[in-house]
């Protein structure tokens, strides 16, 4: 099935906009078949995981308890713990702040640390 017919309409206040997504996917890995290794074709649509990763952090919810119209609980699991062995989640999180930081004119690295 074409990964288009499987796009779940945006019903949480956590999936990404076509904006938000348009940064985050060139920032993905590329999928496993496409590599000189080879792998299976992926089955379910990246932004779905994305959508799915992003709920659970919102909501701070257990992976069982991921509504049933996101990708298998298993499933999303599986890539988030890959993407974060592989160090993808804290390269994200890395060019998305420096994209916001220098969005706002202000310097793309943190130079600053204040502990109370």
């Amino acid at each position: 099935m074409p990964t288009a017919a499987r796009h779940r309409p945006r019903r949480y206040p956590s999936d990404t906009t076509l904006a938000e997504w348009a940064l985050i996917e060139p920032l993905l890995p590329v999928e496993a078949c496409r590599t000189k290794t080879g792998g299976h074709p992926e089955k379910w649509p990246r932004r779905q995981i994305v959508d799915a990763i992003r709920y659970l952090v919102d909501n701070g919810t257990k992976w069982r308890a991921l509504p049933a119209d996101f990708s298998p609980w298993q499933t999303v699991y599986g890539f988030f713990a890959r993407w974060n062995r592989a160090g993808v989640v804290t390269f994200i999180r890395d060019q998305l702040r420096r994209h916001i930081r220098a969005g706002t004119g202000r310097c793309p690295f943190p130079v600053t640390l204040i502990v109370d």
